[in-house]
């Protein structure tokens, strides 16, 4: 199973803006699986980035199905809709619940978004994140659910202890740990120049939002490039994955 997925089929009649899209996952310095997976389908308007938990194969089966499930929206062109990604997550979470009903404890973050009719819509679980970046600030555009996140919320953590809690790796949801997949939605506004980050907590927790706001006013396969370098530099701990979508300018 390969790590990414894209699909190939076009919508020409969709009033969408023009967006590319960048996508990179690395292995990490210390595991010996990469269990993240990417959806990147810039023709059909939707990406992901899942990272599995279970540790090895099972959390590499869970962050598949999850990639799959997505992914199986963009087989016959139509538009992706709030049904549609809420169906697939919910067929992905089943899976994976079967999973661990035969033994294999696992689940799976997820981080994506999808455009239609120039409207973007985020959707997530756990602790990968979306940010955008614009007119050169960046913003975290999803809320980490974790164990370390809840603490931050109630003023008990600034984001730096946050970051080096040893907890830090605890997430509060996911796919396939629950009945349902329990995931957050927001619709984003999308202007020309803007540039959104989606990634694994491979990088986010490896490299502040400061580094990662200056590294991502780069080319952007530059920037996917030295954000992986950047992560690799500070321990590399953990696999890293992402995807970098850029709205063109009018």
């Amino acid at each position: 199973m390969s790590w990414f997925m894209r699909a190939s089929r076009a919508r020409a009649c969709d009033p969408q803006p023009a967006l590319r899209s960048v996508a990179k996952t690395h292995i990490g310095r210390v595991r010996s699986v990469n269990e993240d997976r990417i959806l990147d389908c810039p023709e059909s308007h939707i990406w992901a980035v899942a990272d599995g938990m279970g540790g090895h194969s099972r959390g590499d089966r869970a962050a598949t199905l999850v990639v799959q499930a997505l992914a199986s929206l963009t087989a016959d062109g139509r538009p992706v809709s709030a049904a549609a990604v809420a169906s697939a997550l919910s067929a992905a979470n089943d899976q994976i619940l079967a999973l661990g009903r035969s033994g294999e404890t696992c689940g799976s973050t997820v981080a994506g978004l999808y455009v239609e009719q120039g409207r973007c819509t985020l959707f997530w679980a756990g602790d990968s994140r979306i940010y955008r970046l614009r007119r050169g600030r960046l913003q975290l555009l999803s809320h980490d659910h974790s164990y370390v996140q809840q603490l931050a919320d109630a003023g008990l953590l600034t984001p730096g202890q946050a970051r080096g809690h040893p907890h830090a790796n605890v997430i509060t949801r996911a796919i396939g740990i629950g009945p349902h997949p329990n995931t957050d939605h927001a619709v984003c506004d999308l202007a020309g120049g803007d540039r959104l980050l989606l990634c694994s907590d491979g990088l986010s927790s490896m490299v502040d939002d400061s580094a990662i706001e200056c590294i991502l006013k780069l080319d952007p396969a530059l920037a996917s490039e030295k954000l992986v370098e950047a992560a690799l530099k500070a321990g590399g701990t953990d696999n890293i994955s992402l995807i970098i979508v850029d709205v063109d300018r009018p």
